[in-house]
């Protein structure tokens, strides 16, 4: 699988210059966990000044994290490099550690993650495997791999009971369903080139998938697995986020370099946020919304930025500088 960056050899040939984090007021509450995949570390930010208050170590090629309910571990897919990754991270939060690696044995490229509801688990993907893992984080077990039948299964989001995952398949271009607890395949959906970004709407009725070859946007009838819609993007949409109140999706543009927000019940485009500070592109890539709706934290590869999106102003209100690459993020409650 190549990385975004290959993808996007060749197309831009500008670095994004550095520039100044801005402090000068609260980004949220809580912290931001935010994984630097050139660095190989997770920087916690500290939301209320914008603060990156420690640095951990995590495997080769961090790419997606998880927080637990309680919000005091991160779980943390290390994808790899050119050598393909086979372990997860785990840090506990509260103490600012490592608490372990999980070993995924024959498991290699994990990269979508995301906590059961149980507090004990995560589902993760498995992209040599084709396969969406049950771990239990304590015992550092895999319980079960359930079949994806597709190629390219990258990112995942749960129905909001925990008991069903979908996962975006980039090379297959689809959508696959399963019941995570039974193994079962419910079904698999064709959406576009390069399915990668998806998201469950918060009442679990609707699914949005990015095509980031196809420069548009899938949402799927959870019930019946069959399109309702293909939206069309900016160039190389690569993650969608929708807001908790089920009202917006946000989608990141790795190549034009911009926040576009969609009306999910119309299903039109109603804002654009331009990401790039100096004319060149920082290529953003991961989104995560604040729990209260209020904020979206778009993670930016070439510029070394985080940009805070103030999202009822629809404009960026501050940048966190957290390391080289930022790309995964989650949030936690608990504060520095």
């Amino acid at each position: 699988m190549r990385s975004i960056l290959a993808v996007l050899a060749g197309v831009l040939s500008v670095a994004c210059a550095p520039s100044a984090q801005s402090a000068q007021q609260a980004l949220g509450t809580g912290t931001l966990v935010v994984l630097n995949k050139g660095a190989n570390t997770a920087a916690l930010v500290d939301l209320a000044t914008a603060e990156v208050y420690a640095t951990l170590p995590t495997g080769v090629g961090p790419h997606e994290a998880a927080v637990s309910p309680d919000g005091r571990t991160a779980v943390v897919a290390d994808y790899g490099n050119q050598a393909p990754g086979k372990t997860l991270t785990v840090l506990d939060l509260a103490a600012r550690r490592v608490a372990k690696t999980i070993d995924l044995g024959e498991h290699r490229r994990p990269h979508g993650i995301a906590w059961l509801p149980d507090g004990r688990r995560v589902a993760v993907t498995s992209e040599t495997s084709g396969a969406v893992l049950r771990v239990d984080v304590a015992s550092g077990r895999v319980e079960a791999a359930v079949p994806t039948r597709e190629k390219g299964s990258h990112m995942l989001a749960l129905s909001p009971d925990g008991k069903r995952v979908y996962t975006s398949n980039i090379e297959s271009g689809s959508l696959s369903a399963m019941d995570l607890e039974s193994g079962a395949h419910l079904g698999t959906v064709p959406t576009g080139a390069g399915a990668e970004g998806i998201d469950v709407t918060p009442d679990g009725a609707q699914v949005w998938v990015t095509n980031r070859e196809a420069n548009d946007v899938s949402v799927v009838d959870a019930r019946t697995l069959r399109p309702v819609a293909t939206v069309p993007s900016a160039a190389f949409p690569i993650r969608v986020k929708v807001t908790p109140d089920g009202t917006r999706a946000l989608v990141t543009n790795a190549m034009s370099g911009e926040l576009r927000v969609f009306d999910v019940a119309t299903r039109r485009e109603v804002a654009m946020i331009p990401l790039a500070e100096g004319g060149a592109n920082p290529v953003p890539v991961g989104v995560l919304v604040s729990p209260d709706g209020a904020m979206a934290y778009v993670a930016m590869m070439e510029g070394n930025e985080v940009a805070a999106v103030d999202l009822r102003a629809g404009r960026i209100v501050g940048r966190i500088r957290p390391g080289e690459g930022p790309d995964g993020m989650a949030w936690s409650p608990l504060a520095k």
